[in-house]
Protein backbone atom coordinates (compact mmCIF):
# COMPACT_ATOMS: atom_id res chain seq x y z
CA UNK A 1 0.00 0.00 0.00
CA UNK A 2 1.10 3.73 -0.80
CA UNK A 3 2.40 5.60 2.32
CA UNK A 4 -0.81 7.53 3.50
CA UNK A 5 -0.94 11.44 2.97
CA UNK A 6 0.96 13.65 6.37
CA UNK A 7 -2.07 16.01 6.14
CA UNK A 8 -5.00 14.44 4.94
CA UNK A 9 -7.58 13.16 7.10
CA UNK A 10 -6.86 9.33 7.90
CA UNK A 11 -10.42 8.09 6.77
CA UNK A 12 -10.06 10.02 3.75
CA UNK A 13 -6.87 9.04 2.70
CA UNK A 14 -7.46 5.73 3.35
CA UNK A 15 -10.58 5.59 1.37
CA UNK A 16 -8.69 7.54 -1.77
CA UNK A 17 -6.23 4.71 -1.43
CA UNK A 18 -8.44 1.83 -1.57
CA UNK A 19 -10.58 3.34 -4.98
CA UNK A 20 -12.91 5.10 -2.61
CA UNK A 21 -14.20 8.27 -3.40
CA UNK A 22 -12.33 11.48 -2.43
CA UNK A 23 -15.51 14.20 -2.24
CA UNK A 24 -14.46 18.12 -1.90
CA UNK A 25 -16.77 21.43 -2.37
CA UNK A 26 -15.76 22.68 -5.45
CA UNK A 27 -18.15 25.90 -5.75
CA UNK A 28 -22.14 26.83 -6.04
CA UNK A 29 -24.99 25.38 -7.82
CA UNK A 30 -27.67 27.16 -9.52
CA UNK A 31 -29.99 27.32 -6.46
CA UNK A 32 -27.01 28.47 -4.23
CA UNK A 33 -26.17 25.20 -2.91
CA UNK A 34 -23.13 23.95 -2.44
CA UNK A 35 -21.71 21.44 -5.10
CA UNK A 36 -19.42 18.91 -4.64
CA UNK A 37 -17.07 16.84 -7.09
CA UNK A 38 -14.80 13.53 -6.74
CA UNK A 39 -11.66 13.97 -7.53
CA UNK A 40 -10.99 10.04 -7.42
CA UNK A 41 -13.77 9.24 -9.82
CA UNK A 42 -13.82 12.58 -12.03
CA UNK A 43 -17.56 12.50 -11.21
CA UNK A 44 -20.42 14.10 -9.92
CA UNK A 45 -21.07 14.18 -5.64
CA UNK A 46 -23.96 16.31 -4.41
CA UNK A 47 -26.67 14.73 -3.10
CA UNK A 48 -29.84 16.34 -1.98
CA UNK A 49 -30.26 19.73 -0.52
CA UNK A 50 -27.04 19.93 -1.51
CA UNK A 51 -25.22 17.70 0.51
CA UNK A 52 -22.10 15.75 -0.31
CA UNK A 53 -22.87 11.84 -1.50
CA UNK A 54 -22.18 8.96 0.46
CA UNK A 55 -20.71 7.59 -3.13
CA UNK A 56 -20.05 9.72 -6.67
CA UNK A 57 -22.26 9.28 -9.32
CA UNK A 58 -19.37 7.00 -11.01
CA UNK A 59 -18.32 4.71 -7.57
CA UNK A 60 -19.82 1.98 -9.20
CA UNK A 61 -17.82 1.72 -12.67
CA UNK A 62 -14.91 -0.70 -12.72
CA UNK A 63 -11.40 1.29 -13.21
CA UNK A 64 -9.63 0.56 -16.01
CA UNK A 65 -6.98 -1.97 -14.63
CA UNK A 66 -3.28 -2.35 -15.97
CA UNK A 67 -4.04 -5.39 -18.35
CA UNK A 68 -6.93 -3.82 -19.64
CA UNK A 69 -4.39 -1.60 -21.56
CA UNK A 70 -2.79 -2.03 -24.73
CA UNK A 71 0.67 -0.73 -25.19
CA UNK A 72 0.67 -0.10 -28.84
CA UNK A 73 4.34 0.49 -30.68
CA UNK A 74 3.52 2.04 -34.27
CA UNK A 75 7.29 1.55 -35.42
CA UNK A 76 6.48 -2.35 -35.18
CA UNK A 77 3.31 -2.01 -37.39
CA UNK A 78 4.70 -0.20 -40.52
CA UNK A 79 1.95 -1.95 -42.23
CA UNK A 80 -0.24 0.39 -40.47
CA UNK A 81 -2.65 0.51 -37.39
CA UNK A 82 -6.45 1.51 -37.23
CA UNK A 83 -8.37 2.26 -34.17
CA UNK A 84 -11.59 2.82 -33.43
CA UNK A 85 -14.28 3.44 -30.92
CA UNK A 86 -16.18 -0.24 -30.34
CA UNK A 87 -19.69 -0.20 -29.16
CA UNK A 88 -22.60 -2.53 -29.45
CA UNK A 89 -23.69 -3.73 -32.76
CA UNK A 90 -27.07 -3.15 -33.84
CA UNK A 91 -27.92 -6.28 -34.58
CA UNK A 92 -26.19 -8.84 -32.77
CA UNK A 93 -27.76 -12.65 -33.02
CA UNK A 94 -24.78 -14.17 -31.01
CA UNK A 95 -24.36 -14.91 -27.48
CA UNK A 96 -20.42 -13.05 -27.29
CA UNK A 97 -19.91 -10.80 -24.94
CA UNK A 98 -20.45 -6.77 -25.23
CA UNK A 99 -17.31 -5.74 -27.23
CA UNK A 100 -16.99 -1.88 -25.94
CA UNK A 101 -13.59 0.48 -26.23
CA UNK A 102 -11.42 0.86 -28.48
CA UNK A 103 -10.96 -1.69 -31.43
CA UNK A 104 -7.49 -2.28 -32.87
CA UNK A 105 -5.84 -3.51 -36.05
CA UNK A 106 -2.35 -3.54 -36.94
CA UNK A 107 -0.30 -5.04 -39.33
CA UNK A 108 3.64 -5.70 -39.80
CA UNK A 109 2.95 -5.72 -43.70
CA UNK A 110 -0.01 -4.32 -45.34
CA UNK A 111 -0.88 -6.95 -47.15
CA UNK A 112 -0.56 -9.06 -44.67
CA UNK A 113 -2.46 -10.81 -41.92
CA UNK A 114 -3.49 -8.56 -38.49
CA UNK A 115 -1.40 -9.08 -35.75
CA UNK A 116 -3.78 -7.51 -33.53
CA UNK A 117 -7.44 -7.85 -33.91
CA UNK A 118 -8.71 -6.77 -30.68
CA UNK A 119 -10.77 -4.81 -28.55
CA UNK A 120 -9.18 -3.13 -25.27
CA UNK A 121 -10.64 -0.63 -22.69
CA UNK A 122 -7.63 1.64 -23.26
CA UNK A 123 -4.63 1.87 -25.81
CA UNK A 124 -1.24 3.14 -24.68
CA UNK A 125 0.16 4.72 -27.87
CA UNK A 126 3.95 4.47 -27.88
CA UNK A 127 7.00 5.12 -30.69
CA UNK A 128 10.32 6.82 -30.82
CA UNK A 129 9.18 10.05 -32.40
CA UNK A 130 6.56 10.43 -29.00
CA UNK A 131 7.02 10.89 -25.73
CA UNK A 132 8.49 8.61 -23.40
CA UNK A 133 5.44 8.10 -21.29
CA UNK A 134 3.31 7.88 -24.66
CA UNK A 135 -0.33 9.06 -25.77
CA UNK A 136 -3.14 7.54 -23.72
CA UNK A 137 -6.55 7.04 -25.34
CA UNK A 138 -9.23 5.85 -23.21
CA UNK A 139 -12.29 3.60 -24.00
CA UNK A 140 -14.70 6.73 -23.35
CA UNK A 141 -12.56 8.99 -25.82
CA UNK A 142 -12.99 6.53 -28.39
CA UNK A 143 -16.55 5.93 -28.13
CA UNK A 144 -17.29 9.63 -27.91
CA UNK A 145 -15.42 10.51 -30.84
CA UNK A 146 -16.84 8.08 -33.07
CA UNK A 147 -20.36 9.81 -31.79
CA UNK A 148 -19.14 13.58 -32.50
CA UNK A 149 -17.87 12.29 -35.75
CA UNK A 150 -20.76 10.40 -37.10
CA UNK A 151 -23.09 13.55 -36.83
CA UNK A 152 -20.51 15.62 -38.71
CA UNK A 153 -19.13 17.73 -35.94
CA UNK A 154 -15.03 18.14 -35.63
CA UNK A 155 -13.43 17.81 -32.20
CA UNK A 156 -10.34 19.86 -30.53
CA UNK A 157 -8.04 20.23 -27.99
CA UNK A 158 -9.62 21.47 -24.81
CA UNK A 159 -7.90 21.95 -21.52
CA UNK A 160 -9.16 23.40 -17.85
CA UNK A 161 -8.32 26.55 -17.01
CA UNK A 162 -7.78 26.24 -13.97
CA UNK A 163 -5.80 22.58 -13.45
CA UNK A 164 -4.75 21.41 -16.99
CA UNK A 165 -6.98 18.53 -17.58
CA UNK A 166 -7.80 17.28 -21.08
CA UNK A 167 -11.82 18.10 -21.35
CA UNK A 168 -13.96 15.30 -23.13
CA UNK A 169 -17.55 16.33 -24.10
CA UNK A 170 -19.95 13.14 -22.94
CA UNK A 171 -23.53 12.70 -24.29
CA UNK A 172 -25.41 15.50 -24.95
CA UNK A 173 -22.15 18.33 -25.02
CA UNK A 174 -20.85 15.38 -27.77
CA UNK A 175 -23.12 16.80 -30.78
CA UNK A 176 -23.97 20.65 -29.07
CA UNK A 177 -21.16 22.90 -29.68
CA UNK A 178 -20.46 25.08 -26.38
CA UNK A 179 -18.39 27.71 -24.89
CA UNK A 180 -18.57 26.48 -21.16
CA UNK A 181 -16.88 23.43 -19.82
CA UNK A 182 -17.19 21.39 -16.67
CA UNK A 183 -14.07 20.17 -15.84
CA UNK A 184 -13.91 16.32 -14.60
CA UNK A 185 -10.69 16.91 -13.20
CA UNK A 186 -11.65 20.01 -10.81
CA UNK A 187 -15.26 19.59 -11.04
CA UNK A 188 -15.37 23.76 -11.91
CA UNK A 189 -16.80 25.44 -14.48
CA UNK A 190 -14.38 27.19 -17.09
CA UNK A 191 -14.52 28.82 -20.46
CA UNK A 192 -12.84 28.19 -23.81
CA UNK A 193 -11.74 30.59 -26.23
CA UNK A 194 -14.30 29.44 -28.82
CA UNK A 195 -17.27 27.01 -29.05
CA UNK A 196 -16.70 23.58 -29.58
CA UNK A 197 -16.47 20.45 -28.50
CA UNK A 198 -13.71 18.39 -26.56
CA UNK A 199 -12.26 15.51 -26.99
CA UNK A 200 -8.17 14.19 -25.83
CA UNK A 201 -7.89 12.18 -29.36
CA UNK A 202 -7.56 15.64 -31.04
CA UNK A 203 -4.17 16.23 -28.56
CA UNK A 204 -3.13 12.74 -29.85
CA UNK A 205 -3.99 13.04 -33.89
CA UNK A 206 -1.92 15.86 -33.80
CA UNK A 207 0.90 15.18 -31.80
CA UNK A 208 1.34 11.68 -34.36
CA UNK A 209 0.81 13.92 -37.42
CA UNK A 210 -2.21 11.83 -38.54
CA UNK A 211 -5.25 14.41 -39.30
CA UNK A 212 -8.13 11.74 -40.35
CA UNK A 213 -8.67 11.21 -44.01
CA UNK A 214 -12.73 10.68 -45.55
CA UNK A 215 -12.99 6.81 -46.04
CA UNK A 216 -13.99 5.69 -49.32
CA UNK A 217 -17.00 3.37 -49.95
CA UNK A 218 -16.49 -0.68 -49.44
CA UNK A 219 -16.36 -2.69 -53.05
CA UNK A 220 -17.92 -5.71 -51.50
CA UNK A 221 -21.51 -7.03 -51.60
CA UNK A 222 -23.35 -8.81 -49.30
CA UNK A 223 -26.16 -11.28 -49.45
CA UNK A 224 -26.92 -13.86 -46.83
CA UNK A 225 -29.63 -16.04 -44.91
CA UNK A 226 -29.75 -15.86 -41.21
CA UNK A 227 -30.56 -20.13 -41.56
CA UNK A 228 -27.69 -20.28 -42.96
CA UNK A 229 -25.67 -18.88 -39.81
CA UNK A 230 -26.81 -20.39 -36.06
CA UNK A 231 -24.11 -19.21 -34.45
CA UNK A 232 -25.64 -15.66 -35.13
CA UNK A 233 -24.96 -12.53 -37.13
CA UNK A 234 -23.51 -9.19 -35.56
CA UNK A 235 -24.03 -5.81 -37.84
CA UNK A 236 -22.26 -2.53 -37.39
CA UNK A 237 -21.69 0.85 -38.97
CA UNK A 238 -17.98 1.29 -39.72
CA UNK A 239 -17.14 4.73 -38.31
CA UNK A 240 -14.17 6.76 -38.98
CA UNK A 241 -10.92 5.39 -37.49
CA UNK A 242 -9.54 7.97 -34.47
CA UNK A 243 -6.08 6.68 -35.53
CA UNK A 244 -5.36 5.21 -39.53
CA UNK A 245 -1.07 5.13 -40.44
CA UNK A 246 -1.71 2.75 -43.25
CA UNK A 247 -0.89 3.73 -46.76
CA UNK A 248 -4.29 2.48 -47.69
CA UNK A 249 -7.79 4.12 -47.43
CA UNK A 250 -9.68 3.36 -44.96
CA UNK A 251 -13.32 1.80 -46.06
CA UNK A 252 -16.86 2.69 -45.09
CA UNK A 253 -20.09 0.88 -45.22
CA UNK A 254 -21.42 -1.68 -43.05
CA UNK A 255 -19.29 -4.21 -40.97
CA UNK A 256 -20.58 -8.19 -40.48
CA UNK A 257 -19.38 -10.74 -38.58
CA UNK A 258 -21.61 -14.28 -39.36
CA UNK A 259 -20.90 -17.55 -37.97
CA UNK A 260 -22.02 -20.63 -38.65
CA UNK A 261 -21.40 -22.53 -35.17
CA UNK A 262 -20.93 -20.57 -31.84
CA UNK A 263 -17.00 -20.80 -30.78
CA UNK A 264 -15.82 -20.81 -34.68
CA UNK A 265 -14.40 -17.64 -35.90
CA UNK A 266 -16.63 -14.99 -37.62
CA UNK A 267 -16.71 -15.39 -41.62
CA UNK A 268 -17.53 -13.21 -42.84
CA UNK A 269 -16.48 -10.75 -41.47
CA UNK A 270 -15.48 -7.77 -43.87
CA UNK A 271 -17.03 -4.13 -44.64
CA UNK A 272 -19.85 -3.81 -47.38
CA UNK A 273 -21.10 -1.34 -49.29
CA UNK A 274 -24.68 -3.23 -49.45
CA UNK A 275 -25.85 -5.98 -47.03
CA UNK A 276 -29.21 -7.69 -47.72
CA UNK A 277 -30.23 -10.31 -45.04
CA UNK A 278 -33.45 -12.51 -45.72
CA UNK A 279 -33.54 -10.42 -48.58
CA UNK A 280 -34.00 -7.61 -46.69
CA UNK A 281 -31.55 -4.57 -47.53
CA UNK A 282 -29.79 -2.56 -45.14
CA UNK A 283 -29.34 1.24 -45.58
CA UNK A 284 -25.76 2.26 -44.67
CA UNK A 285 -26.48 5.66 -43.06
CA UNK A 286 -29.30 4.72 -40.84
CA UNK A 287 -26.95 1.78 -39.53
CA UNK A 288 -24.27 4.39 -38.52
CA UNK A 289 -26.72 6.68 -37.29
CA UNK A 290 -28.49 3.88 -35.03
CA UNK A 291 -24.75 2.84 -33.73
CA UNK A 292 -24.25 6.55 -32.92
CA UNK A 293 -28.00 7.16 -31.24
CA UNK A 294 -27.54 4.45 -29.55
CA UNK A 295 -24.84 5.54 -27.98
CA UNK A 296 -26.07 8.63 -26.84
CA UNK A 297 -27.43 7.68 -22.99
CA UNK A 298 -30.27 11.28 -22.70
CA UNK A 299 -31.44 9.36 -26.29
CA UNK A 300 -33.01 6.33 -24.69
CA UNK A 301 -36.17 5.09 -26.26
CA UNK A 302 -36.31 8.45 -28.02
CA UNK A 303 -35.43 6.96 -30.89
CA UNK A 304 -37.86 4.80 -32.82
CA UNK A 305 -39.45 4.08 -35.87
CA UNK A 306 -42.10 7.32 -36.94
CA UNK A 307 -44.41 6.61 -40.09
CA UNK A 308 -46.41 9.13 -41.66
CA UNK A 309 -50.69 9.33 -41.67
CA UNK A 310 -50.27 10.63 -44.97
CA UNK A 311 -48.35 9.18 -47.36
CA UNK A 312 -47.37 6.52 -45.18
CA UNK A 313 -43.72 6.40 -45.47
CA UNK A 314 -41.33 6.49 -42.97
CA UNK A 315 -39.31 9.07 -42.02
CA UNK A 316 -35.38 8.80 -41.34
CA UNK A 317 -34.58 12.22 -39.05
CA UNK A 318 -31.33 13.41 -40.95
CA UNK A 319 -28.81 16.49 -39.75
CA UNK A 320 -29.35 18.26 -36.38
CA UNK A 321 -33.17 15.96 -35.76
CA UNK A 322 -31.12 13.02 -36.12
CA UNK A 323 -29.87 13.58 -32.27
CA UNK A 324 -32.65 16.68 -31.51
CA UNK A 325 -35.83 14.46 -30.52
CA UNK A 326 -38.82 17.18 -30.57
CA UNK A 327 -42.75 17.52 -30.38
CA UNK A 328 -45.08 17.17 -33.32
CA UNK A 329 -42.64 15.70 -36.17
CA UNK A 330 -43.83 16.33 -39.79
CA UNK A 331 -43.02 14.43 -43.02
CA UNK A 332 -40.13 15.50 -44.59
CA UNK A 333 -41.72 14.16 -48.25
CA UNK A 334 -45.36 15.18 -48.03
CA UNK A 335 -45.75 17.31 -44.51
CA UNK A 336 -48.28 14.84 -43.15
CA UNK A 337 -48.02 14.11 -39.08
CA UNK A 338 -46.00 11.89 -38.02
CA UNK A 339 -46.52 8.67 -35.21
CA UNK A 340 -44.28 6.16 -33.50
CA UNK A 341 -45.05 3.09 -31.22
CA UNK A 342 -44.36 5.10 -28.04
CA UNK A 343 -45.82 7.23 -25.67
CA UNK A 344 -42.99 9.87 -25.14
CA UNK A 345 -43.66 13.17 -27.09
CA UNK A 346 -40.18 14.06 -28.25
CA UNK A 347 -38.93 11.82 -30.26
CA UNK A 348 -36.65 10.75 -33.35
CA UNK A 349 -37.60 8.82 -36.34
CA UNK A 350 -34.82 6.09 -37.48
CA UNK A 351 -36.74 3.31 -40.20
CA UNK A 352 -34.03 0.75 -38.96
CA UNK A 353 -35.51 -0.06 -36.27
CA UNK A 354 -38.62 -1.62 -37.70
CA UNK A 355 -36.01 -3.21 -40.17
CA UNK A 356 -34.10 -4.84 -37.22
CA UNK A 357 -37.72 -6.16 -35.60
CA UNK A 358 -38.50 -7.63 -38.79
CA UNK A 359 -35.04 -9.97 -38.99
CA UNK A 360 -35.44 -10.70 -35.64
CA UNK A 361 -38.55 -12.28 -36.02
CA UNK A 362 -37.09 -14.94 -38.66
CA UNK A 363 -33.55 -14.99 -36.57
CA UNK A 364 -32.57 -18.45 -35.73
CA UNK A 365 -32.96 -16.70 -31.71
CA UNK A 366 -33.54 -13.48 -30.45
CA UNK A 367 -31.12 -10.47 -30.93
CA UNK A 368 -28.88 -9.65 -28.18
CA UNK A 369 -29.82 -5.99 -25.97
CA UNK A 370 -26.18 -4.90 -25.09
CA UNK A 371 -26.03 -1.86 -22.13
CA UNK A 372 -22.72 0.33 -22.59
CA UNK A 373 -23.22 1.64 -18.73
CA UNK A 374 -23.09 5.12 -20.18
CA UNK A 375 -23.74 8.05 -17.77
CA UNK A 376 -26.40 10.47 -19.00
CA UNK A 377 -24.93 13.92 -19.25
CA UNK A 378 -27.52 16.75 -19.91
CA UNK A 379 -28.29 20.31 -18.95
Amino acid sequence: MRQLDMFAPPKKAALKQAGGCDITPVGKRRDGGTRYWCLTHKADATAKYGRPAMACRAAHLPPILPHEILDLDLDQYPGGVGLWGAVPPVYDTTRLPLDFGIHVHARRDSDGDKDIDATYRAVRVIGHQLPTEGLLISEIDAVYYMVSSEFGFDMRDVRCTYCGYPHLDKDWFSVHPHRRHLCAGCGKNFGDSVVGIGNPVRATQETLGLVPRKPVQAARVLKLQQSDYPGGIQVWGSNAAIIWSSEKAEEEGIHVHAYKADGEIANPDDTFSAVEIDGVRLDPAMVRTLMAQNSLPHLEARVVPLKCSRCHEMEFSRGEQAFTPVVGRICSKCRGELSGPTRLRRTIGNPLIATLEQLSASAPRPPQKHATGLLPETL
